[in-house]
């Protein structure tokens, strides 16, 4: 099939570069001489017919910019037959060939179901700071947020230096550690607790009273959202506290922060070359598979494998952390 218009729409949680994917798919359908309809709200707006024609002026100085100018939503229609046979009626009425979607695995799973039923190719790009995506190093604005916890992290030393403090950082990643491992190595904390670990309250209560007995007088200590040491980050902090009352404790969770801002160049960059490698990927007659950087390159990954795969956690990270929490 000759592909002539391709719809895109970003969905599930915003990340950084989301923008600048968006003005790489515009642009790349102009270069290419195809028309490129915007979809607004995700698959929310695919259903409520939310579309415009998009060109290159529409995407002028987005590439710097957070967030989705196309807006995301979660759509529970879209999980109905009914939802999306009005979804494809968009489709339809607009005459549109293929669908890109940036997003996490909820929406390469709905995109494939929609893509079964109704015969549309979809191509996916992975967006989203968890970095939980089979089938890629890096996805779209996990750098940036590395960068923005670090950021925040460097800051919360300062006081914590100050006070002879321990600082537990709550960071994003619901069931991965990957922001919580890089960003700790990254910052220097003295401990890092993410679920592919679990390493449980008597041994992070070990490793705290090896670092104050080595002369530590303060510690940063990350921690993944979806570690389950304690029921949350605030019942690790009193588990410490009563245990070591030496210690003033205290606790930042960093939250949506991580997830706004400025993208990162790397963030930009990796945005760009995933639309342009989207939409030339319809181009030769590829679908339902997910545009990922393998050493360095642009790699498929069929949707089935990248949402059924499981992204695995470095161990020479793991142990690396180990060594420098001396």
């Amino acid at each position: 099939m000759k592909i002539k218009k391709i719809a895109v729409l970003t969905s599930g949680g915003d990340a950084p570069g989301m923008n600048a994917a968006i003005r790489a798919v515009v642009r790349a359908c102009t270069y290419y001489e195809i028309a490129c309809y915007g979809v607004f709200r995700g698959f929310e707006g695919l259903i409520d017919g939310d579309v415009k024609e998009m060109g290159p002026r529409d995407v002028k100085y987005i590439i710097s910019k957070g967030g989705t100018i196309l807006k995301s939503a979660r759509s529970d229609e879209f999980m109905t037959a009914e939802g999306r046979k009005k979804a494809y009626e968009t489709i339809k009425s607009h005459q549109i060939d293929a669908l890109i979607i940036i997003g996490g695995d909820g929406s390469f799973t709905g995109g494939m179901i929609f893509s079964k039923e109704f015969n549309i190719p979809v191509i996916g790009i992975p967006g989203t700071i968890d970095n939980d995506i089979y089938g890629t190093s890096h996805t779209v604005g996990y750098d940036t947020a590395l960068n923005t916890v670090i950021d925040a992290v460097d800051k919360i030393r300062d006081t914590a230096t100050s006070h002879k403090r321990i600082f537990f950082v709550e960071v994003m990643g619901r069931d991965a550690g990957f922001i919580a491992l890089n960003s700790g190595i990254g910052a220097g904390a003295e401990e890092i607790l993410i679920p592919e670990e679990n390493i449980g309250l008597p041994k992070l209560l070990e490793k705290l009273k090896r670092s104050k007995s080595s002369g530590k007088s303060s510690c940063i200590v990350i921690v993944a959202e979806g570690e389950k040491s304690g029921r949350n980050v605030y019942e690790l902090s009193d588990y410490v506290e009563e245990h070591l009352p030496e210690y003033d404790v205290r606790v930042s969770v960093i939250g949506h922060i991580q997830r706004g801002g400025s993208p990162s160049c790397f963030d930009r960059v990796l945005a760009s070359r995933s639309g342009v490698a989207a939409v030339e990927a319809l181009l030769k007659g590829e679908e339902n598979v997910m545009i990922g950087l393998q050493n360095d390159l642009m790699a498929y990954t069929p949707l089935e494998k990248a949402v059924k795969g499981e992204a695995k956690i470095d161990d020479e990270l793991i142990r690396i952390s180990d060594i420098l929490s001396i």
